[in-house]
């Protein structure tokens, strides 16, 4: 298994924070890299990490399709236990990483591992497809999560999230305009990505506080 972590951040860190990149785009996609840099502001740690399909890619060139998600928990576990954390960990990624990370996140808060799920863009449904739901382990997750979500993210928008059953354990900072990497259009909008990115940190800074007890 191919897990070689991209840190960022300081090495004290009082929480460090797993993410896992999306289906089409790697770790240090321009997406994740702005996500990172913003996260690593407001104080954390920021571990990254690919999964082997991504990896091969890298290695081979070839792009073979991502497999299931639900294929690549093992993948996700062993990332957790590799990177050893000592500290408070949350763990999550953006878009299908988060989605993998969700749903082997009350697993690993049993266990002990971990203090938190954080989703950067969930893919409640792929795009166009309203029927084809991926929330169905969401209505009773026992982890405290933060979903950050563009209200016009075409894999969940605002109106569309409202009517799903999720679990009192998930919040969601909606982000005015936001597309499924969060940026805005800033002339319809009045906000530019690196707003909503500040706002995503800050968000994820307070609700870390709260859930692990640290300041």
């Amino acid at each position: 298994m191919h897990q070689d972590f991209l840190i960022d951040g300081p090495d004290d860190a009082t929480v460090t924070i797993l993410l896992a990149h999306g289906a089409g785009a790697p770790m240090d996609s321009a997406s994740m890299n702005s996500a990172t840099a913003a996260l690593v502001a407001a104080g954390f740690r920021i571990a990254r990490f690919e999964f082997g399909y991504m990896a091969a890619r890298r290695s081979t060139g070839t792009r073979k399709p991502p497999p299931r998600a639900d294929t690549l928990i093992p993948e996700y576990r062993e990332a957790v236990a590799r990177l050893g954390v000592s500290g408070p960990l949350i763990i999550g990624g953006k878009s299908m990483g988060g989605r993998v990370a969700s749903m082997v996140a009350d697993e690993l808060l049993s266990a002990g591992a971990i203090a938190g799920l954080l989703c950067l863009g969930y893919p409640f449904h792929p795009p166009g497809k309203l029927d084809n739901l991926r929330t169905q382990h969401l209505a009773q997750l026992k982890t405290p999560a933060l979903i950050c979500q563009g209200t016009r993210d075409e894999f969940g928008t605002r109106e569309e999230v409202a009517g799903y059953a999720l679990s009192a354990n998930i919040r969601i900072l909606w982000l005015e305009d936001g597309d499924h990497d969060l940026k805005p259009r800033k002339m319809l909008s009045g906000f530019s990505t690196a707003d909503h990115l500040k706002a995503m940190a800050e968000t994820v800074k307070a609700w870390s506080a709260e859930i692990t007890g640290t300041a």
